[in-house]
């Protein structure tokens, strides 16, 4: 799993990678960039293919154990999967906080109390076990 946490243009996230329990790596780049789309996926990584194609309106497999938050140059999107609708992406609003991934309601909370993105990501790494590592940043900017 992971936390990424999006405040004031910029998206946080950690670079942990676990498997159940066990820590993988704590140095992840967990950024991935497909026809142009930045994606941050976090759940399942052999689930984050299907997911990504599903943004581009590829059918996704009956069970997609993830999500993202994706940025196309204009709009931020979260991207995720459930059993009843399948694949689906709702564009966000960028004056106010977002988190998603199993750290995502601690990074909330810090957002609530005044941190950034980043030092939600710190927070959060504090708490849940499934983040950490390093703290990374994409910048976003509207393109027009």
């Amino acid at each position: 799993m992971t936390t990424i946490a999006y405040k004031d243009g910029v998206i946080a996230y950690d670079s942990r990678s676990t498997r159940g329990t066990t820590i993988l790596d704590d140095d992840t780049n967990k950024l991935q960039v497909v026809k142009g789309v930045r994606f941050l996926c976090t759940g399942a990584t052999c689930d984050f293919a299907a997911l990504i194609a599903a943004f581009f309106g590829a059918d996704a497999p009956s069970a997609v154990e993830a999500s993202a938050l994706a940025w196309d140059g204009s709009a931020l999107w979260l991207v995720g999967h459930d059993d009843k609708t399948g694949a689906w992406k709702d564009s966000l609003e960028l004056d106010r906080p977002y988190a998603i991934g199993s750290g995502s309601s601690h990074a909330l909370t810090a957002m609530d109390m005044d941190a950034t993105a980043v030092e939600a990501i710190q927070m959060a790494k504090r708490r849940d076990t499934c983040t950490g590592g390093r703290v990374r940043k994409l910048v976003i900017v509207r393109a027009g």
